[in-house]
C-alpha cells in the first residue's frame, strides 16, 4: 500500500513543472500554474470543497507546509470540528506574538520529536518559559522578540537576539536561529505574517552576522581535573536529584542529556552497567556504559526515592525528567565559575591520558567516541566492556581519594 501522507520530497517538487495540483497526501497539495507554484489546503466543509493558499514554495518550505497541513487537520477532527479560516481570521485580527505562536508551534510539533529533551531545549532557547503565576521567565534568548507581534518582526530584531551570542555560543546561536526561521516560516504559512524570513540565513544574516570560521574555535570550560574531585565531593553534600545527576554524568564520563534522559529499564543493576539507547546518543548507536562503585551508590540513593509513576532515574520537580538546565544550574548554585557540564568530559579525557596507562582507544570507547577503524571498532564494542570498567573503576578512585569514607552517601536528597 502507497504512502498515504509525505509522498513529495523537498528535492523532487523542485522539478515539478506539470500544471495541476501534486499531492503530499493528507489534503496538503502543491498547485503549480502558469504564473508560479504554491501550496494549499483542500477540505470539505459542510459538503463543499474549501481551498486554502498556504504561501509559495519559494517562501515556504515543504517541512512548514506539512506543519500547518498537520494543525488544520487536528482542527478537523476536533468534537465539533474547527474551520481554519476562522482560526486564520483570527489571527489577522489581533496579531499574536511571537512567545505565543512559537509556544503554540512547539506543542504541535511535539509529537513527531525522539523525546522531552526537544521540546524543552526548544522552549528554554526561544525564551518561552514560565513560573508557576504564568508569567514568563527572563531566561533564554530570545527575551527581545518575545512580545514583538509576529508580523512586526524584522531582520533588526532577530540579529540583536543573535549578535550576542554569535561568536562565543556558536552552535548555540545557530540552533537558535533555525528554531527562530521555523517559527517564521510556519508563521507565514498560517497567514500570521508576509514578506521574507528575517531569520533565514542566505542572502539575509549571512551578510549581516560576522564570520565565524575566522573566529578561533571555542571549547566547552573544562574544570581541571585536579580539582574535579572536591567538587563532586561538594555536589553530593548538597544533595539534590540535579546535584546527584550532574556527579553520576562526571563519574560515567557521559553527556548531560544521557544522564538527564536515563530511565530505569536502561539500568542493569545486578551486572553494574547502564545500557543508552540507541536513539539517545550522538553517534546513534547502543552505548555500553560500565558503573563503578560511585555511581552505583548513586543509583542506590535514587532507586530509595523512585516513585511508582516516574521511570526518570533523576526526576525533575514536576514529574518527568529534569529540565534542559537542571545540571547547569547545579554549577551555578556550587559557583563553579565558568565551567560546563560537558567540560567534565574533557577533565576525564585528560585525567586519563595525562596520568594513567589505559590505551587510547578504550578511553575513547569511555566517551561513546567513534573508532575509524571499523573492524577495530567493532571489536572493541564487543570485547572491550571489562576494559572500561577498570578504566571507570580507577576515575571513581581518583575522585574519591580512593576512601568510601571520603564520600558519604544518604538517602535524604530534597526535591
Amino acid at each position: 500500500m502507497g504512502r498515504t501522507k509525505d509522498k513529495l520530497t523537498a528535492k523532487g517538487i523542485e522539478s515539478l513543472t506539470e500544471i495541476g495540483r501534486h499531492s503530499d497526501g493528507g489534503g496538503l497539495y502543491l498547485k503549480v500554474t502558469d504564473t508560479g507554484r504554491r501550496w494549499v489546503f483542500m477540505y470539505a466543509w459542510h459538503g463543499r470543497r474549501v481551498e486554502l493558499g498556504l504561501g509559495s514554495s519559494e517562501d515556504v518550505s515543504l517541512r512548514a507546509a506539512r506543519d500547518v497541513a498537520q494543525r488544520y487537520r487536528s482542527m478537523l477532527a476536533q468534537t465539533p470540528k474547527v474551520d481554519p479560516r476562522i482560526e486564520r481570521a483570527k489571527a489577522k485580527e489581533k496579531p499574536i506574538t511571537f512567545g505565543t505562536f512559537a509556544l503554540e508551534f512547539i506543542n504541535g510539533k511535539q509529537d513527531g520529536w525522539r523525546n522531552d529533551k526537544h521540546k524543552d531545549q526548544w522552549i528554554y532557547s526561544l525564551s518561552l518559559r514560565k513560573n508557576a503565576a504564568g508569567k514568563w521567565l527572563d531566561d533564554g534568548f530570545c527575551t527581545a522578540i518575545r512580545d514583538v507581534p509576529v508580523p512586526e518582526i524584522a531582520v533588526d530584531d532577530i540579529v540583536r537576539v543573535l549578535r550576542p551570542i554569535w561568536l562565543t555560543k556558536g552552535e548555540t546561536a545557530r540552533r537558535v536561529r533555525g528554531r527562530i526561521e521555523s517559527v517564521l516560516d510556519a508563521a507565514k504559512a498560517k497567514g500570521v505574517r508576509e514578506g521574507e524570513n528575517p531569520a533565514a540565513w542566505k542572502g539575509n544574516l549571512k551578510t549581516l552576522l560576522p564570520d565565524k570560521k575566522k573566529q578561533e574555535v571555542r571549547h566547552h570550560a573544562a574544570m581541571p581535573f585536579s580539582d574535579v574531585p572536591a567538587f563532586t565531593a561538594k555536589l553530593i553534600h548538597a544533595q539534590s536529584p540535579s546535584n546527584a545527576a550532574l556527579a553520576f554524568t562526571i563519574l560515567t564520563a557521559a553527556r548531560s542529556g544521557e544522564t538527564m534522559g536515563a530511565q530505569w529499564d536502561e539500568i542493569d543493576m545486578s551486572e553494574a552497567v547502564w545500557r543508552v539507547p540507541a536513539g539517545r546518543m550522538k553517534g546513534g548507536r547502543e552505548h555500553v556504559v560500565p558503573l563503578s562503585d560511585g555511581a552505583m551508590k548513586l543509583l542506590d540513593v535514587m532507586q530509595a526515592l523512585r516513585t511508582p509513576k516516574n521511570d526518570f532515574v533523576f526526576p525533575g520537580q514536576k514529574g518527568g525528567g529534569l529540565s534542559v538546565m537542571a545540571l547547569t544550574m547545579s554549577m551555578r548554585r556550587l559557583e563553579a565559575g565558568d565551567f560546563t557540564p560537558h567540560g567534565f568530559r574533557s577533565a576525564f579525557r585528560d585525567w586519563a591520558g595525562d596520568t594513567t596507562s589505559f590505551q587510547r582507544d578504550d578511553i575513547e570507547q569511555c566517551l561513546a567516541h567513534a573508532i575509524a577503524n571499523k573492524v577495530e571498532a567493532a571489536y572493541r564494542r564487543g570485547q572491550a566492556l571489562e576494559k572500561r570498567r577498570k578504566i571507570m573503576d580507577a576515575w571513581w578512585k581518583f575522585n574519591s581519594g580512593q576512601s568510601d569514607a571520603v564520600i558519604q552517601l544518604t538517602h535524604r536528597l530534597s526535591v
